[in-house]
């Protein structure tokens, strides 16, 4: 007669995790930051008031992206600088500790512009929030908007992006990431699960 199958026999082996699946291509993102820019510039009457702030780390990319959009069209460059908003966030006594990012103001400021705050994914919206101070302490905008690749949902504040690449709802238990060729070598948005590889909130 065989044993009988104990609490200590090995449990079987556990099954692989999914692989990040991607909801956009490099051809998707491109089109979508096109699509920002005019929206950019027809909610705005042209690229005279806009100044453009990436919010670190692909926010700078894609900042820079939409600049170069808008340039094509209107044959003007816009002022374009990131914005860090490290110290600004609520959490930072919560989370380890993080090095700082790098502010660069365009020459010429933010007091009386329409500043397009610049990001990869709205998911809470504390960045924004804190992004919100950082600028109080730099100057006084006619106006802010804010301009996202991607809106996974989730919001904890009173925060909307006046413009969105995608609108992508997400569960709690997926991560989103976006990859660019400046920073990853290529252009993609990935979702997976948190328990997989690949992938970051």
């Amino acid at each position: 007669m065989s044993p009988a199958h104990s609490a200590e026999s090995p449990d079987v082996a556990a099954a692989p995790k999914p692989a990040p699946r991607t909801v956009l291509d490099a051809s998707d993102i491109s089109r979508a930051l096109t699509r920002i820019a005019h929206e950019i510039l027809e909610r705005n009457r042209g690229a005279d008031p806009v100044v453009l702030l990436g919010i670190p780390t692909r926010g700078v990319g894609l900042a820079r992206r939409v600049s170069d959009r808008i340039a094509a069209v209107e044959g003007q460059s816009v002022p374009t600088g990131s914005l860090d908003v490290t110290m600004y966030r609520d959490d930072i006594r919560l989370k380890p500790p993080r090095g700082l990012e790098h502010t660069d103001i365009p020459p010429g400021g933010i007091d009386g512009k329409v500043v397009v705050l610049v990001d990869d994914v709205l998911f809470s919206g504390r960045t924004i929030r804190a992004a919100l101070d950082a600028i109080g302490d730099i100057g006084r905008p006619r106006a802010v908007q804010l301009a996202v690749l991607v809106d996974r949902g989730h919001r904890e504040l009173p925060i909307r992006a006046d413009y969105v690449g995608k609108n992508l709802p997400t569960s709690l238990v997926e991560r989103v990431t976006v990859h660019l060729t400046e920073y990853d070598g290529a252009d993609a948005v990935l979702i997976a699960d948190k328990t997989g590889t690949g992938a970051k909130a």
